[in-house]
């Protein structure tokens, strides 16, 4: 398995995709939305993209779909339910469905909802395990939940599903906020060394080139990765101050994610 990851420099920081297999050429574009960097990629490197998955149906993952099909013929791939929202859907999956690209690359769909109810996070296993987790897992962060989504779900996807990965998973996310991220992990738990250590690099870092942590880096960086922490829980509780002392994690997390919300 082949991965570009193609940074398109706009407001919302969104990187985009391609995964290729290295035997038939043949690609997977995830979120094309600059189509014409994903177009000229794969070009330049001789593949021929054949599927667009999308993550969910927000406008900056899917905005670019109809450019890519257009030019290449690909088809669309999302969540089984977001048909009405998203254009052109020729398949919808469900957890436990498998993506192929090519003859050597298999990707497992995951229903990770909480950004949005249809969301979509794609796993490779093998050697190199690795999760393209669109806005529901950043580098040192979680997608919020403003347009559409539920904060209980997101949790249950966090909890039951991206912990229980292998730690050696690298995380290619949606969106570069790793310095914001980084920031409000320390605004939470000042004495996070792992978040210390790394924001020197973040800051202000092309994020053409930034980091991709693995799944391991996030629970000792990742507030939201970090729910039984005594310096995170402490720190909540300044801000909360009717929360017990010991909350259990799906509180923790949800007033994590408030707090997020205006930081």
């Amino acid at each position: 398995m082949i991965v570009e990851r193609i940074w398109t420099g706009n407001a919302y920081r969104n990187y985009n995709y391609l995964i290729a297999c290295p035997e038939s050429g043949e690609a997977l574009a995830i979120d094309p939305l600059d189509h014409a960097q994903c177009l000229a990629t794969a070009a330049a490197k001789g593949w021929q993209i054949t599927q667009i998955l999308n993550t969910h149906e927000h406008h900056d993952h899917t905005g670019g779909n109809a450019a890519v099909v257009a030019a290449t013929g690909a088809k669309v791939i999302a969540h089984h339910l977001a048909g009405k929202s998203i254009e052109g859907v020729s398949r919808g999956v469900k957890a436990g469905d498998v993506i192929k690209v090519g003859r050597t690359v298999e990707l497992e769909c995951l229903d990770t909802p909480g950004h949005t109810m249809c969301h979509i996070c794609l796993r490779a296993h093998g050697d190199e395990p690795a999760l393209f987790s669109g806005d529901t897992l950043f580098n040192a962060g979680a997608g919020n939940c403003h347009n559409g989504g539920n904060v209980a779900a997101m949790y249950a996807s966090f909890a039951e599903q991206i912990a229980e990965l292998p730690d050696a998973t690298r995380v290619y996310a949606g969106h570069d906020y790793m310095e914001n991220n980084l920031r409000f992990t320390l605004d939470r738990e000042p004495d996070n060394a792992a978040a210390h250590a790394l924001l020197p690099a973040a800051t202000g870092h092309d994020a053409a080139h930034a980091r991709v942590t693995t799944l391991g880096e996030e629970k000792t960086l990742n507030t939201f990765m970090r729910l039984s922490s005594p310096s995170v829980i402490a720190a909540l509780r300044v801000s909360f101050p009717e929360l017990p002392d010991r909350p259990d994690a799906q509180t923790v997390f949800t007033k994590l994610r408030e707090l997020r919300n205006s930081w």
